[in-house]
């Protein structure tokens, strides 16, 4: 199927108010498995959804409804105004789609693959040529163009395949595992980039295993455990919600003698040491200073305030647990 590279104006990137994603109690059944049951979200321009969950939990079923790959048994997609079911053409030429499976041609060199997809998006030839020269450069690849596409590595694939998804300059991005099986330079790259894209006002889905990347890239979070979203939320917010309030150590420079005595009534003592004590509080910036300035008066010296790191792997496995799903 060819798709228009033109978008109406139905998408401003720089006045559209509106959600670039939207679902609406997506659901999918194969025969009698439902893999996706419910699901509702919504994206706005410059922001970042972090799809999170294990395998077969839902997450690929969902992004490919969303592209039009998949039509829904239940529920509404919408991709920058358009029903995914019943406007896939002027869906996939507004999506970026990365999936797990790349579907590159291995005898190709970069630039005729680019030129192949380029053309079924009709984008004029010399917009492909400059578009690829650019975004090739980007990703590190630009001097690796005399080469067939079967020689290269997982990572070069994986990036060549984010620079197919870019060629159209699609304001919506559906990206499944963009930095797998990459080097840490490379995946610091391609983060950067997402970074960049979603200043450039594009709706931005990434559906990851990598919990740490999750926390650095996106803006809100959903947790899929058996094709419905039993979290979601900002970071912090999953974090209390899961984890309880937040908890900070503070490390004296003798010993704690009374020191706890002094805590304001809003800080929960948790647990102390020779020289040192934890306490959780809802609103440190209230209750920090609170604290240091107490102690400063009672002439004891702080050496550390800080807060205790917790993990979004803690929350991610309250979530779902250690469950083996099969399916989805």
């Amino acid at each position: 199927m060819r798709l228009s590279a033109s978008l109406p104006d139905c998408y401003n990137p720089a006045t559209m108010a509106d959600a670039l994603i939207e679902a609406f109690e997506l659901t999918k059944d194969f025969d009698d498995f439902r893999a996706v049951e419910g699901v509702s979200l919504r994206v706005l321009p410059g922001e970042v959804v972090a799809l999170l969950g294990p395998n077969g939990a839902g997450k690929t079923t969902t992004i490919r409804m969303l592209a039009s790959l998949l039509v829904p048994t239940l529920g509404v997609a919408r991709i920058a105004g358009f029903d995914a079911a019943r406007q896939p053409e002027q869906v996939r030429a507004r999506v970026g789609l990365l999936t797990e499976h790349h579907g590159l041609y291995s005898r190709m060199r970069s630039a005729e693959y680019l030129d192949f997809f380029g053309g079924a998006y009709r984008i004029p030839s010399d917009a492909i040529r400059r578009r690829s020269a650019a975004l090739l450069e980007q990703f590190g690849l630009a001097e690796d163009g005399h080469r067939r596409l079967g020689e290269y590595s997982k990572g070069m694939r994986q990036k060549l395949a984010l620079v197919r998804a870019l060629l159209h300059e699609p304001p919506v991005l559906l990206l499944d595992e963009p930095t797998s099986a990459m080097d840490p330079s490379s995946a610091y790259l391609v983060r950067r980039s997402i970074a960049d894209l979603r200043r450039a006002s594009r709706a931005i889905i990434v559906c990851t295993h990598n919990l740490k990347e999750a926390e650095i890239l996106a803006d809100r979070i959903a947790i899929i455990r058996a094709g419905k979203i039993a979290a979601s939320g900002t970071a912090e917010s999953l974090k209390h919600d899961f984890l309880g309030s937040r908890q900070m150590e503070l490390r004296l420079a003798g010993p704690l003698d009374g020191a706890a005595r002094l805590l304001p009534g809003e800080a929960v003592l948790l647990d102390a040491g020779e020289d040192w004590l934890r306490y959780t509080t809802d609103d440190p910036q209230v209750t920090n200073p609170r604290v240091l300035h107490a102690l400063d008066t009672a002439g004891i010296q702080v050496v550390t305030l800080a807060e205790v790191e917790r993990s979004l792997e803690d929350v991610y496995l309250q979530v779902v647990g250690h469950e083996k799903v099969e399916e989805g």
